[in-house]
């Protein structure tokens, strides 16, 4: 089969494979050594498909707009803050007519594409269902696949959605198996989230095999299947010795309560199956001496595990699955086949219960009982911030610039500190300046410093500028596009060559500077807008870092609340607590200031509310009294502004902030329209009408 490995798909930037790029093309005219799929299902990656549902409240329409979205805009599946993995089932409706094709599909076969999502050209024309269960989307519309070693034809006897889900994990597996069949490994311990994932892992290791393993299942006990631990632990029972439920996330505590199993004892091969914090230490703790560990992915906190080991003195055998592995199919459906009763079961056993469970999940109480992050007051809950930090920490240790993008108040000079605190230039200054602040006029001497007499009015002796004062350190740079274009070349020009003259000196003067930049409009957009320079875009963008709203991570609403609480009442001196039902009205607002706004409404809610405890009549207050405020002030400057009044504009003005309240206030439509007394059809042709 002829192939460009799709790089002739990438729009932008050019010169990248689709795996990376930003934009591909998704037309459905075919190029050579291409084949053209009609989509039936699609298989998300589980924490990617969890931040698109916790983002969207469980909600269907904002789900599929939100996917949809991402597709018009980016060509394909595209999630920066996850893994980006999963899978594609459906049927080939055109092969490229290409005499060096040499294929063994033909139209009509029913197939299975393992590449991963971010490097597929994928439309989509409706978005038919939700899988909740499985992770998946059923939808019409079509996938460009250019990989024929990623293809995999289904047979029609396999149930679809869970063949999708296993054949995700298919190399996995299958790697787990050799890895335990090589090392007759006999004692093994598989460390998951959910009973699927050791179902599938108890599996492949029995399957094919001569070696008797004894398995014993560990899952995390903050995982919410709806089942019962008992239930669990029966339907597990044929595949597994024992099934536990502990804390993976201390991976102490859960040690001990497993020290009185002895038979727990020479483990030879421990399995991560999730990517769960805690999970690398407690496999280094029980596996045995020259055991192995295997970590189903690779950034599955797989330096961790070493650095526990040799913290240990212990040694241990690591292996991360990191490699497509293409002889992994036959296995896989022959597995399939012979679990599939209980692949079936499992189906209708969390067709009764767990659609009920993932929507408790969107419940403050429940989230609570998570581990939060916390990294130099950096406070997390959300899986989409924790994936953002770990990122973080990666890029922190490359001594790179950097652009951080997101909206204002997202928390962007938190995320500098996370990078200053864990760089090299940790002990060294981190210089932070607000480009919108400088006049362009004062630019380049405050940049890069004066010489004694440069200018009339300048200092006697002269000043220092920020490159100086950050050498050897951090410069952050916020509101960077607000620099002219004049100024931006000359920071262009330091950047190339570390070197720069002070306003009116002669002599060179040397730096060594780690520019991080900010900016709250994508720099990107600004480039298009021909207002930055392209060049210095490339030279700043090395790595990127993109905030997340705090709308897109509801988890951390609510241990910020807290710790803004507790900050506010230390600085005060009072004593006060948010009941359960001011979560709630907190979590469920959309925060269009972002943390920013969340920390106002707090500290204004310390200082207003006279009892100990805040409730949700309390949030309802200030909430609306900073919306209707915010609207009527924008709504009057408008009028001071202007020397005649429009009154049917004045008036849909109006009804457009009512309906953009009651919105954000209810977050559904049917008690958005309750709460203004308007029938729900018309409250949404009203909301289509005003495009929000």
């Amino acid at each position: 089969m002829a192939n460009s490995h799709g790089i002739n798909r990438v729009l932008e930037p050019q010169g990248f494979v689709p795996a990376t790029a930003f934009k591909l093309n998704n037309n459905r005219e075919l190029e050579s050594g291409e084949i053209r799929i009609r989509l039936e299902r699609i298989h998300i990656e589980w924490s990617h498909f969890q931040q698109l549902c916790r983002s969207c409240g469980y909600d269907d329409q904002r789900i599929r707009g939100k996917i949809q979205g991402s597709i018009e805009k980016h060509g394909k599946m595209y999630n920066p803050f996850s893994r980006s993995g999963g899978c594609i089932l459906g049927t080939i409706e055109e092969i490229a007519d290409n005499d060096e094709i040499n294929t063994e599909f033909t139209i009509g076969s029913r197939v299975c594409y393992l590449a991963p999502l971010n490097s597929v050209p994928i439309y989509i024309e409706k978005i038919d269902q939700i899988d909740y269960i499985y992770g998946q989307i059923l939808c019409t519309g079509y996938a460009i696949l250019f990989e024929e070693k990623q293809i995999l034809e289904i047979p029609p006897d396999l149930g679809s959605a869970y063949t999708l889900a296993i054949m995700s994990e298919g190399d996995s597996l299958y790697a787990a198996h050799n890895l335990a069949a090589l090392h007759k490994n006999k004692k093994v311990i598989i460390l998951g989230r959910d009973m699927p994932t050791a179902l599938i892992y108890a599996a492949a290791l029995q399957h094919d095999t001569d070696i008797n393993c004894e398995i014993t299942c560990i899952i995390d006990i903050t995982s919410d299947s709806g089942l019962s631990t008992e239930r669990i632990q029966e339907f597990l029972k044929p595949y597994v010795r024992q099934t536990y439920f502990l804390d993976i996330h201390n991976p102490t505590s859960a040690l001990n309560a497993l020290s009185k199993d002895s038979s727990l004892q020479n483990i030879d091969q421990v399995i991560l199956a999730e990517d769960i914090r805690g999970a690398d230490t407690l496999a280094v703790l029980l596996v045995k001496p020259n055991g192995d560990v295997y970590f189903t992915a690779a950034e599955t906190h797989y330096s961790d595990g070493q650095s526990v080991a040799n913290s240990l003195s212990k040694p241990v055998n690591f292996y991360a699955y990191t490699e497509c592995m293409s002889d992994f199919s036959h296995f896989i459906i022959e597995m399939i086949r012979h679990i599939q009763f209980d692949l079936c079961e499992m189906d209708l056993l969390f067709k009764e219960h767990r659609i009920e469970s993932l929507t408790k999940r969107n419940k403050p109480q429940h989230i609570l009982m998570g581990t939060n992050g916390h990294e130099n007051s950096f406070v997390y809950q959300s899986p989409v911030t924790k994936n953002m930090v770990d990122e973080i920490f990666n890029i922190a240790k490359f001594d790179c610039n950097v652009i951080i993008q997101g909206e204002t108040g997202v928390g962007k000079e938190k995320v500098l500190s996370l990078i200053h605190h864990h760089s090299d230039r940790a002990d060294k200054p981190c210089i932070k300046i607000n480009c919108a602040t400088i006049h362009e006029n004062l630019a380049e001497s405050e940049f890069f410093g004066y010489e004694s007499g440069a200018f009339t009015g300048a200092q006697a002796s002269g000043k220092i500028g920020y490159f100086e004062l950050a050498n050897n350190g951090i410069l952050f740079l916020d509101e960077i596009g607000s620099l002219s274009l004049n100024m931006q070349s000359k920071l262009l020009r330091v950047l190339q060559e570390n070197q720069f003259y002070r306003v009116g000196g002669t002599q060179q003067i040397d730096v060594d500077v780690r520019v991080v930049c900010a900016n709250n409009i994508p720099l990107k957009d600004i480039v298009e807008q021909g207002e930055f320079r392209e060049d210095l875009y490339y030279r700043l963008n090395i790595c990127q870092i993109d905030v997340p709203p705090l709308r897109e991570r509801k988890e951390d609403i609510l241990c910020l609340s807290e710790a803004f609480v507790d900050s506010c009442a230390k600085k005060y001196k009072v004593e006060k607590e948010l009941t359960e039902d001011a979560l709630q009205t907190l979590y469920n607002y959309s925060w269009p200031g972002n943390v920013r706004q969340l920390e106002n409404v707090i500290q204004r809610l310390i200082i207003n509310s006279k009892n100990t405890h805040i409730n949700a009549a309390d949030v309802d207050a200030i909430i609306n009294e900073s919306f209707y405020k915010e609207k009527a002030y924008s709504e009057n400057k408008s009028f001071e502004d202007s020397s005649s009044l429009d009154y049917h504009q004045f008036m849909e003005n109006q009804e457009k902030k009512i309906i953009e309240y009651a919105l954000q206030k209810e977050g559904t439509t049917r008690k958005a329209a309750e709460l203004i007394g308007l029938p729900q059809t018309t409250f949404a042709r009203k909301k289509l009408k005003y495009g929000l």
